[in-house]
Formats: structure tokens, C-alpha cells, sequence
């Protein structure tokens, strides 16, 4: 019966513990994302969506732009999850790749700027502590995450474009690769 009893309360807890998750995410992360969103639409709606169209157009012309600089750039002004919003200014085509570039580098960034992904920051510290332990300073370690995370979100990001164009010969769909009123 005690058995019972502790599996019962064991099951409860999960959904208590649940519970208290999300209360944490109404007072925490949601709000932030909200005034996030607020401010990303109010900057589009003051600087007028035609001027935001064409920074779109410069970033998705080439893929170096597309998979290493606007996916580290929106990492470090908005963090995550923020950061993944940006790829709404995509050709559809481009979408699977930018989140695919922009994920990782929500992660690959965050030793040298906690501020990205505070949330995830364990995993670096972990990695970190083993360099602490031997008196070695960190930021050396931080860096090369960084140099290492551009490069392979870079790649991951491109290898997308790739499977992307798998899935549409697959799917027998195609992607738009340019936005809306484009030539």
C-alpha cells in the first residue's frame, strides 16, 4: 500500500513541479518575449517594412550574411528565443536554414555572452569548471566556443539549403526564394 501511496504522490508531483514551471515561465520568459515582440514590430512599423524588406534582401543575398552574421547579430540583441524571429524576414526557402544557424548560435555564443541563453549557460560552465579547478582562466575556452560555434553554425545553416532542396524535390513543392514584391 505504501507503494501505492508514494507512486500516487510521485505522479502528483510531476504535475505540481509542471505547474510551478510554468508559473515561472508566465513571470519570466513570457513577458520578456512579449515586450520583445512589441518593440521588434514597433522598430519595423517607425523604420516602414519596405526599409525592412530591403535589409531582409541584403541579408539573404549571400550566405555568409544569411548563416553567420544575422544569425550572431540577433543572438546577441535579442538572445533566445528572440533570435529565431528574425527569420520571419526569409524567403521561405531560407527558413529551415536560419533557424538551423540561428539555434546554434543561441548556444555556441553564450560562454562569452551569457546574456544569449542564461537558461543554457550550465553547459558551457560545466565544460568551464574543469578549467577552474585548474586555476586556468575561461575566456580563452569562451572564445574558441564562439570562433568554433560561427563556423559550424555557418555550416549547419548552409547544409540546411541543401536538405532543404531534397525535401522540395521530394515534396514536389518550391520555396519561394525571394520575398514578397521581389523581381
Amino acid at each position: 500500500m505504501d507503494y501505492i501511496v508514494t507512486l500516487a504522490s510521485g505522479f502528483m508531483n510531476l504535475f505540481t513541479l509542471g505547474g510551478e514551471q510554468f508559473k515561472s515561465w508566465v513571470v519570466g520568459i513570457v513577458p520578456t518575449i512579449t515586450v520583445l515582440l512589441v518593440l521588434m514590430n514597433a522598430i519595423i512599423a517607425l523604420a516602414g517594412q519596405e526599409r525592412v524588406d530591403k535589409l531582409a534582401r541584403v541579408c539573404t543575398s549571400n550566405p555568409l550574411l544569411r548563416y553567420a552574421v544575422l544569425p550572431w547579430v540577433s543572438a546577441f540583441m535579442l538572445g533566445n528565443p528572440m533570435a529565431l524571429s528574425m527569420g520571419k524576414f526569409m524567403p521561405e526557402y531560407y527558413k529551415p536554414s536560419y533557424y538551423a544557424a540561428a539555434t546554434y548560435h543561441c548556444h555556441t555564443n553564450s560562454g562569452i555572452f551569457p546574456h544569449i541563453n542564461a537558461s543554457e549557460i550550465f553547459i558551457y560552465l560545466g565544460i568551464a569548471n574543469g578549467l577552474t579547478t585548474l586555476g586556468l582562466d575561461t575566456t580563452p575556452l569562451a572564445i574558441r566556443y564562439l570562433l568554433v560555434g560561427l563556423v559550424c553554425n555557418f555550416i549547419s545553416g548552409w547544409a540546411t539549403d541543401f536538405t532543404t532542396k531534397i525535401v522540395e524535390k521530394q515534396q514536389g513543392v518550391k520555396l519561394n526564394r525571394k520575398l514578397k514584391g521581389e523581381a
